[in-house]
């Protein structure tokens, strides 16, 4: 750990009063959910890109058909 960031850290388990490890505990899981919501975003817009491409070629070849018809 960075030394500037394990003394902010102490100061304030001093003021809170709350075991090092604890706090750890809880900073690290803060963390794991919020990385874990961009992973969803970011694969949400991938799929939502692959949804937009998919629904292009199937209006185009509906347009294709239309024309066969014609």
């Amino acid at each position: 750990m960075d030394d500037r960031v394990f003394a902010e850290t102490e100061s304030v388990l001093r003021k809170i009063k709350i075991p090092r490890n604890a706090y750890v505990n809880q900073a690290v899981d803060f963390y794991n959910r919020c990385q874990k919501r961009l992973l969803a975003k970011k694969k949400l817009q991938k799929d939502v890109q692959l949804l937009k491409e998919d629904t292009r070629e199937f209006l185009k070849s509906f347009e294709l058909l239309g024309d066969l018809s014609e």
